[in-house]
């Protein structure tokens, strides 16, 4: 524990041009971050689910070798995420999608890379016919969980009573000795149709809502693989996540990434040459600094970050520039996924 605090005083050379009205006083700095891992699947048949073509005999004939490959390729990316501002610390806790079960998590908790952090996970088996989840992972030296709940997407049209999808994991925790909530999200695909990435984003405010009026003081971090840009009306309109930091109100949410996408032109998937933008971590106006503000005695926000290395990225090819996937037209590339991960950092001020 010592020595992870140490790591974590004063990243000087950044906060002294971040913070120059505080140069004198000490800060810690905290990651957090999320990650679509692409289908972490393992080798063996889950009843009741459609997870046929991740087994030995499937059409991706997925094998030990393939899974392990996949878990290693996975634990690289997590621990390195954060590493870019908290050298040999990383993230506090990251956020994961589809991922096929518990006992996929234990296998990726126990890759060496996150091992040697004593990474844990939380994660609640939820009712997606395909069998992906959503769940999280965590440096209990950094981040110590309270309570764990997955609350189910609703449906609300008669015909789409038969569905299941993703719910949205909740994990309510305390990070820097406050009350911290992380909701996890990976809401209908673009097959689906925007209505229902809109009501889940109606779904995904009513949580932050009921957490805010348990605690005031919470503070709210909604992450997760949107399948919308924050300019898309699930996003923008029904999570009310809003890109201005000053103009904030205090029933919305802040979103760094829309201004990622807009203005910066740059995103977490390609796809036929664009960018988009559907990976992001969304805070509320708790963990804000507006008009100017540098009070840091409470946690706040100070920075988004998309984590690139080179290594996730095809270099040849027709799909040169695009992220390099596990499969990509029915060949095992032993990539990474089709989505870049995601970070913020945050500041407190040391006592």
């Amino acid at each position: 524990m010592k020595s992870m605090k140490k790591h974590l005083i004063v990243i000087w050379a950044a906060l002294l041009v971040c913070l120059p009205a505080c140069a004198q006083k000490k800060f810690s700095v905290y990651g957090v971050g999320f990650y679509n891992l692409e289908n972490l699947f393992d080798t063996e048949h889950d009843e009741g689910k459609n997870d046929y073509q991740y087994l030995p005999d499937g059409s991706n004939r997925w094998n030990t070798l393939k899974y392990e490959h996949k878990l290693h390729n996975m634990a690289t990316v997590l621990s390195e995420m954060g590493t870019d501002v908290l050298k040999n610390v990383g993230c506090a806790f990251i956020g994961v999608s589809e991922v096929e079960n518990a006992r996929c998590m234990t296998d990726l908790c126990n890759q060496p890379e996150l091992k040697a952090r004593n990474f844990q996970f939380c994660h609640v088996e939820g009712p997606d016919k395909r069998g992906v989840d959503c769940a999280l992972i965590y440096n209990p030296a950094l981040f110590t969980v309270r309570n764990v709940k997955l609350v189910p997407y609703i449906y609300e049209l008669p015909e789409d009573s038969a569905k299941a999808t993703r719910g949205f994991l909740v994990v309510s925790g305390t990070l820097a000795n406050e009350h911290v909530t992380a909701v996890v999200c990976h809401l209908p695909s673009r097959f689906s149709g925007s209505y229902y990435r809109e009501l889940g984003g109606r779904q995904i405010r009513a949580v932050k809502d009921s957490l805010l009026r348990d605690d005031p003081a919470c503070k709210v971090f909604v992450m997760g693989d949107m399948n919308d840009d924050p300019t898309d009306k699930s996003m923008y309109d029904e999570l009310n996540a809003k890109e201005d930091i000053n103009r904030i109100a205090s029933d919305q949410m802040y979103n760094p990434w829309y201004n990622v996408l807009v203005k910066q032109k740059t995103g977490t998937l390609r796809y036929q040459g664009m960018w988009n933008l559907f990976d992001q971590i969304i805070m509320t106006p708790n963990l804000l600094n507006q008009n100017g503000k540098k009070d840091f005695s409470t946690l706040k926000f100070w920075k988004p970050e998309i984590f690139r290395r080179d290594y996730l990225f095809q270099k040849e090819g027709r799909f040169k520039g695009n992220t390099k996937r596990t499969h990509a037209g029915g060949v095992w590339l032993d990539g990474y996924s089709d989505h870049l991960p995601v970070c913020v950092y945050l500041v407190k001020e040391q006592p």
